[in-house]
């Protein structure tokens, strides 16, 4: 039977649970997330940087279309550029259609040894979808054959999932996924498949619905995500300390544009002048929760 979140997750208080502890004495880790979509141009586009003149969407809806294919054509570039020079290798949050539709930025991600996450097969919300069950499928199976290996970690168009959604999820491969904002640390919600694991995600150091939805400035966001470490790093620095894991969720077509890149680089020019920071993807997050389960567990 499907259950609500309630029914999942069950209630723990972040104070009552023994810390976590990272190796060599670490005391944050950074999760970033890059998001790569597909709009398709014959549905209303996800977001819309342009409202309709009428004040209703209009279908084809080019303007909107080519913002986000701005995105995929330069934005992007700005990101790879980035992370190459920083040496961080950032999960993919990625419609499995990229690989399909974009196949020469899905390869510079696979080449780069970027992590694959799924975000359903193309951008929309899994409510919308007919066969969720057989989407989930094709979307696993679509990136398992680009990449050689199939991903541990799903992410729902916009958060979107149903009440059935985990349980299709841990049926089809999933180990981990980023749709249970909720927490500072990896927790575990029941499904009819075992336990899967939910990585903090992010929806407030998040470049949609800081600069898209409340259209703040880019350097709130950067403030935001700066004192967002600081936060996490004081917490993890006192006693007893508490690792933190802070995750960055960003999109070529928002954070990708010229007036914001320099507001991204600024992020992680801070963040990078504290020692004891380890910028990890969502499958070494998950191997590492996994191994501290382990320690406990044979304590």
């Amino acid at each position: 039977m499907p259950m609500i979140p309630g029914e999942r997750a069950t209630y723990s208080a972040i104070v009552d649970r023994p810390p976590l502890t990272l190796p060599g004495g670490n005391k944050v880790i950074v999760w970033t997330i890059v998001n790569l979509e597909v709009w398709d141009i014959s549905r209303p586009m996800a977001r819309q940087v342009l409202p309709a003149p009428t004040g209703v969407p209009l279908l084809p809806d080019v303007p909107n279309w080519a913002w986000h294919e701005y995105g995929m054509r330069v934005g992007f570039w700005r990101f790879k550029k980035l992370y190459d020079a920083l040496g961080i290798k950032p999960t993919l949050s990625v419609n499995a259609r990229v690989t399909v539709d974009y196949p020469r930025v899905a390869s510079a991600c696979l080449e780069a040894g970027w992590e694959f996450m799924g975000h359903a097969y193309e951008q929309m919300p899994i409510h919308k979808v007919e066969d969720q069950k057989a989407m989930i499928e094709r979307s696993m199976d679509t990136l398992e054959k680009f990449c050689g290996k199939r991903p541990v970690g799903w992410l729902g168009p916009g958060l979107t999932q149903t009440f059935e959604t985990p349980d299709l999820l841990a049926a089809a491969g999933v180990k981990y996924i980023g749709d249970y904002p909720y927490d500072d640390e990896p927790t575990e919600i029941r499904t009819a498949h075992g336990p899967l694991v939910t990585l903090p995600y992010t929806v407030e150091n998040n470049d949609i619905p800081m600069m898209i939805v409340q259209h703040h400035e880019a350097a709130y966001w950067q403030q935001k995500c700066c004192d967002t470490f600081d936060r996490y790093y004081q917490e993890a620095t006192e006693s007893p300390g508490r690792p933190k894991i802070m995750a960055i969720a960003i999109h070529p077509y928002i954070s990708g544009q010229p007036f914001r890149i320099g507001y991204l680089e600024k992020v992680y020019e801070h963040i990078n002048r504290h020692s004891g920071v380890l910028h990890w993807n969502g499958a070494q997050i998950l191997d590492w929760y996994e191994q501290q389960k382990l320690q406990k567990a044979a304590k």
